[in-house]
């Protein structure tokens, strides 16, 4: 009679939960931006979203008056979410096997490896957004890493597969 060795298994990343972590964090980094932006330059709040929505729409929707506008505001929650989302999903991949701990800490690391990699390269596809770069810019990218990991963790149903 042989003994079977046990199959060596492997860990699946849990897309469901990546996507609302996405949305969560991508939420909390956009209030953010437009409670701490206005506080500390003192512009408005409109600002964050033209910004965002200006890599879409390009930057005829950036100069002022930065006062509210639908469709502005329309483009950038979907351009916001749809990159929050796609972060979020790399995110996953790399603390899916780790736990809580492991995802909040390598969220935040991730959310400033995001600021760096945003601010320093695509900025210059985007170069609005190199002269308003701040620390407002890191805490809240960090904080958005923390929270995509964070709940990225908390909802990952674990599911394994044989190698």
């Amino acid at each position: 009679m042989s003994v079977k060795a046990p199959a060596r298994l492997r860990q699946l990343v849990d897309w469901r939960a990546a996507v609302i972590a996405g949305v969560v964090a991508g939420a909390v980094f956009l209030v953010l931006q437009m409670i701490l932006f206005p506080l500390v330059t003192g512009g408005a709040p409109w600002v964050v979203m033209r910004m965002i929505a200006a890599i879409v729409m390009g930057e005829g929707v950036l100069p002022p008056p930065a006062d509210f506008d639908p469709v502005i505001f329309l483009v950038a929650l979907l351009v916001n979410f749809a990159l929050s989302i796609l972060f979020a999903l790399i995110l996953a991949v790399i603390v899916h096997r780790w736990g809580l701990l492991v995802g909040v800490i390598g969220g935040a690391l991730f959310g400033l490896a995001v600021y760096a990699i945003n601010f320093y390269t695509f900025s210059f596809f985007f170069p609005w957004f190199f002269p308003v770069r701040s620390w407002i810019d890191v805490l809240t990218l960090v904080i958005y890493g923390a929270v995509a990991g964070g709940v990225y963790e908390a909802l990952e149903v674990e599911r394994f597969v044989p190698v």
